[in-house]
């Protein structure tokens, strides 16, 4: 007998407007060109040296992807990603549920990071109408027209808006793709589902983002910059909202992790940087290495010349090159290393803020000389 479920259609959600929010992206984003605090010379020298290497895995046509926790966005790091991925020195972004969360947040009205612990008294945690609606609107928009989860809600705030399927267009392709091509047949039922349900009107849904130049998502998309989310099921908002659908959430975190994995296949000489994500990182990464290196071996080949640079705020004091500490050293339990250190390549420790990290990237990055010209075409 199945279990019983929560019902969250009984729920009382909340207009966005009156949350109270800690994070005013206008008032706190970190700009480009600020300042970093100073760093000792041990990191200053793995500063230069990570950004030596970026530089080199950019003129080898190589892969630099960039990790990172919820965190970095509500510190309002934004515009520093978008330099680095306007500048392209970054190839692939990637961070969690709740990254994806805070940016949409600021591009859509300017502020986010509610007061968990008071709203969770108050039963209001999470439960906001506009964050559950249109987040999950995107994605089931976005897994029906074939997108991943970042590339969906990137797409969205840059075009501030939707395009809702009519009804009956929907219902033609369900049944000509049942049999041809079940899976978009499927998504296609989906978004049926959820358009019968909600009662959308077909044609273009405008959604204004009047902060979108803050929204590092619709940058990405706007570059065609791979912007992948590696969510877990319950763990964020917008799961809270009944348009939430898992099948969805699904199919386009699927579609991320591959195009995660594929980043990672050309990263054989190429750059991994991690930054405040101590779960979903680590995690991503040992799984797409293994199936990368699965490829590489097939053709007598091997990944082993990628650098990772790992950044957090808690301090290592054990030397990673003699591999990993004893159980009974504090260092065993050190979040990232345990996981990142017996995955062969180079790796580097910065405890660091993460905002002083970034910038000193961008600083020492500027140092870098430009790309080459690529070479003048033959002439037959």
């Amino acid at each position: 007998m199945p279990y019983p479920q929560f019902d969250r259609h009984a729920l009382r959600i909340k207009p966005l407007a009156e949350r109270k929010d800690k994070v005013d992206i206008v008032r706190d984003h970190v700009p480009p060109t600020a300042t970093p605090r100073p760093f000792s010379p041990e990191r200053e020298r793995v500063i230069a040296e990570t950004a030596q290497r970026i530089a080199s895995a950019r003129d080898a046509g190589k892969s630099r992807m960039l990790a990172f926790g919820a965190h970095a966005i509500k510190n309002g790091l934004a515009p520093v990603f978008i330099k680095l991925i306007e500048d392209g020195w970054i190839t692939h972004l990637a961070t969690n549920g709740a990254g994806i969360i805070h940016d949409w947040e600021f591009a859509f009205q300017g502020h986010s990071s509610e007061d968990v612990r008071q709203n969770v008294a108050r039963g209001e945690f999470g439960v906001w109408e506009e964050t559950g609606f249109y987040l999950n609107l995107a994605i089931i928009v976005g897994a029906y027209r074939g997108m991943g989860y970042g590339e969906a809600v990137g797409a969205f705030v840059q075009h501030e808006g939707l395009e809702i399927p009519s009804e009956q267009a929907l219902v033609a392709e369900v049944r000509e793709l049942a049999d041809a091509n079940p899976a978009q047949a499927a998504a296609a039922a989906d978004l049926l589902e959820r358009a019968r349900r909600f009662q959308l009107p077909a044609g273009w849904m405008p959604v204004p983002h009047p902060f979108k130049q803050y929204g590092l998502q619709a940058a990405a998309y706007r570059l065609n910059i791979p912007f992948t989310s590696h969510p877990m099921f319950g763990h964020d908002i917008i799961y809270i909202h009944p348009m939430n659908l898992g099948a969805a959430i699904g199919r386009a975190a699927e579609r991320d992790f591959l195009a995660f994995a594929h980043g990672v296949n050309n990263l054989d000489g190429g750059v991994y940087l991690s930054i405040g994500s101590a779960v979903m990182s680590p995690m991503i990464f040992e799984k797409s290495l293994s199936m990368a290196q699965n490829l590489h071996i097939q053709r007598n080949d091997h990944i082993h010349n990628h650098y990772m640079c790992i950044v957090d705020l808690q301090q290592s004091h054990w030397d990673w090159s003699k591999g990993e500490p004893p159980m009974d050293n504090p260092d065993y339990y050190l979040r990232y290393n345990k996981s990142f250190n017996r995955m062969g390549g180079t790796m580097r420790y910065v405890q660091a803020d993460n905002r002083d990290f970034l910038l000193a990237l961008v600083r020492a990055l500027e140092k870098m000389p430009a790309s080459p010209a690529p070479p003048p075409p033959t002439t037959p």
